[in-house]
């Protein structure tokens, strides 16, 4: 059986040290090379071609992430994992956009950061727990906010007729259900498309239903 060949990135040789120990004790896994820095994480990939780069993210050079773009863009068959101290949301994110597949944090069991080793070997991306739940939750926050921005620029009215829109009535049957004359109904509608730059009923109706109008109008 093929062993992970791995490569440890990091600036200090002690923290290298122990991690070489660990991942050599591994019947499956074998490292394969070190690096101090940014440039020479990069020239240690070219010349070794590891399965996966145990990469920190604060190395001297330019950085682990900057690294990882690196290697994630001119030698895609080795996977990144960043393995580092802060738990930094914003941190995550560009090391995921910079290629890596796996963020795990130096405190998690030994368990995880083999797991994420071999995830990532395989091609499958492996977050720490907790920096998972985190992002979630920005994501949804995220979601949230966005689906609140999505009428922001409509009036209680306005979002009266979107509602009838959405259920597919015509002017006239929103006219005689808001008690508004068709012209008053025709207009709120061309203003409604204006605001959303949208370009018709159909597609004013969706976006209803994709940002989740009635729900919104159900919770006030």
């Amino acid at each position: 059986m093929r062993k992970i060949r791995v490569l440890l990135v990091d600036d200090h040789e002690i923290v290298r040290l122990g991690l070489m120990t660990l991942i050599n004790d591994q019947p499956e896994m074998e490292v394969v090379g070190e690096a101090g820095t940014a440039g020479e994480a990069v020239r240690a990939v070219e010349r070794l071609r590891p399965d996966v780069a145990l990469m920190d993210v604060r190395i001297p050079g330019e950085g682990g992430i900057d690294a990882t773009r690196q290697i994630s863009s001119r030698f895609p068959e080795t996977k990144v994992v960043m393995l580092t101290s802060f738990a930094d949301d914003e941190l995550v994110v560009s090391a995921i956009r910079a290629g890596a597949m796996g963020y795990v944090l130096k405190q998690v069991h030994t368990d995880e950061l083999l797991r994420a080793i071999v995830s990532a070997a395989r091609g499958e991306a492996m977050l720490d727990p907790a920096t998972t739940a985190r992002l979630l939750a920005r994501v949804r926050e995220t979601e949230r906010k966005a689906e609140e921005d999505a009428f922001r620029l409509l009036s209680d009215r306005e979002m009266g007729v979107l509602g009838e829109v959405a259920r597919g009535k015509t002017n006239a049957e929103i006219a005689r259900v808001l008690n508004l004359s068709e012209k008053t109904v025709r207009n709120y509608v061309s203003t409604i498309l204006e605001k959303l730059h949208l370009s018709n009923r159909v597609e004013l109706a969706t976006y209803a239903v994709e940002h989740h109008l009635f729900e919104r109008m159900g919770r006030e």
